[in-house]
């Protein structure tokens, strides 16, 4: 008799960035032979519901069921502080609920066996050990990211960090030596937002730390190769990326994708667009946009310009489109794996997300670096100063401190030089070409991510190696 397959819920931390990679971890799963339950809160289950204009809820093959976050209709979801003190209050009850309504249905469908949880949301690894799930995690940063996170402690008992996450000294450290420099005044929970959301940020980390133990194994979206420095601080972390998936399987987009994106990139000749995006979460006002914008065509190169919606209002938006044509084209949203694969592609003005980096990695790209928040700054390090892959856009301090609301706005003359000293630069083209070989290797026949995901496949499905 066949063995039935296995069930495992996939549980992302509720935010874009998250979201994409553990859907295309779940393709992979199911393409393997295990079933799949993706576990979305109820308002991005709603949004990516509405990005595919379809009421279906098998995303190739990925069961996606969602659960309330606690917050209201309305209510801001793009405060992470404030979404963090609202789930973690309230999702842990609802998680469990799910689970026994799961686990009780026999008859309609199988028990849930694994729990694959966000290392950002751990504080799910004790719930699912109570109903005698097994547990893994997934890694949805660099594993610098996670090093630092899980090194808290010895940060704080060197001095360098206070007992609320603080820096206690100004400067760069690192680590380890194979490691990027961050600097002490860029740490991701002190850049999450606002000084008052702080401390409920930090507190989650902790959280998190403390359950992170119960996670039979751990899973990243990096490459062996990228980051031996911090694989060898948690050699038990298993890098199993880029991950990636064919362009018909979709990976839970909270916007719909210009699909027009293609037969305008198929105009424009080899390695000429600047490709431009900032992520779901980075904000920019009225008056950095329009510097952007003018710098793009200050370049007068062609130019795919991604502003998500809710980035700029109407009457912006239309001015923004309007000053682009003909030589730029701005778009709400696009498939951006597809986007940055593309040979018309030169380059990527980049937030530095973890997600984008991988992207850009995989297909051979050189960044301009633009970070915004978070882990964003850390990937900068690892992009200019550790692969030389990229280069930084200098930002004024008050726009390093506060991006969103205006002050130290980077001009539209830096922005046409720095496109253009990247533009010339071939050793960074170079470099960016040989990381993407590497990726290649590493998720090829017998390359160490590829070898990796394998482990953990043979695992969930319970086959003995």
């Amino acid at each position: 008799m066949a063995m039935a397959a296995p069930r495992v819920l996939v549980l992302p931390y509720p935010a874009q960035g998250h979201v994409t990679p553990m859907m295309e971890l779940s393709h992979c799963l199911v393409e393997h032979g295990v079933k799949v339950t993706f576990v979305n809160t109820e308002a991005n289950h709603g949004l990516i519901l509405g990005a595919l204009a379809t009421g279906d809820s098998e995303f190739g093959g990925v069961d996606m069921v969602s659960i309330p976050d606690g917050l209201g209709c309305g209510e801001d979801r793009k405060d992470l502080a404030r979404l963090t003190d609202s789930f973690s209050k309230f999702m842990p009850a609802e998680l469990e609920k799910l689970i026994a309504s799961i686990n009780a249905d026999e008859q309609e469908r199988e028990k849930a066996s694994w729990l694959i949880a966000d290392v950002n949301m751990a504080w799910a690894f004790p719930v699912a050990k109570k109903h005698g799930l097994r547990t893994a995690g997934f890694c949805p940063s660099s594993a610098a990211m996670f090093a630092m996170r899980i090194k808290i402690p010895e940060m704080i008992s060197d001095g360098v960090l206070d007992e609320r996450g603080w820096p206690k000294r100004r400067g760069t450290f690192r680590l380890a030596p194979a490691m990027p420099a961050i600097d002490t005044s860029e740490f991701s929970w002190n850049r999450a937002g606002d000084a008052k959301g702080q401390p409920i940020i930090f507190q989650l980390i902790l959280q998190n730390n403390a359950a992170t133990h119960l996670a039979e194994t751990i899973v990243c979206n990096s490459v062996q190769e990228l980051e031996p420095g911090a694989f060898a601080l948690f050699p038990g972390v298993l890098p199993v990326g880029p991950l990636s998936v064919s362009s018909d399987k979709p990976v839970g987009g909270f916007w719909a994708e210009d699909a027009s994106c293609a037969a305008w990139l198929d105009a424009q000749p080899d390695s000429s667009v600047v490709y431009v995006a900032f992520g779901s979460l980075a904000a920019y006002d009225a008056a950095q946009l329009v510097e952007l914008a003018e710098g793009l065509l200050l370049t007068s190169r062609p130019f795919l310009w991604v502003v998500r919606p809710g980035l700029a209002g109407e009457h912006l938006l239309e001015q923004l489109r309007r000053r682009a044509a003909p030589r730029g084209r701005v778009v709400s949203w696009c498939p951006q794996q597809s986007v940055l694969a593309h040979p018309a592609v030169a380059c990527f003005l980049t937030h530095c997300g973890w997600n984008s980096t991988m992207e850009a990695v995989r297909s051979g790209v050189p960044l301009l670096c633009w970070p915004y928040f978070t882990d964003q700054f850390l990937n900068q390090s690892y992009i200019c100063d550790v692969w030389g892959t990229g280069l930084k856009v200098p930002l004024p301090p008050a726009a390093a401190a506060a991006a969103a609301h205006g002050a130290g706005l980077v001009g539209r003359d830096v922005v046409r030089d720095k496109i253009e000293e990247l533009l010339r630069d071939n050793e960074t083209k170079a470099r960016a070409l040989a990381l993407r070989d590497l990726a290649g290797r590493a998720v090829g026949d017998g390359g160490s991510s590829r070898q990796n995901l394998r482990r953990f496949l043979d695992l969930v499905r319970g086959v003995k190696s």
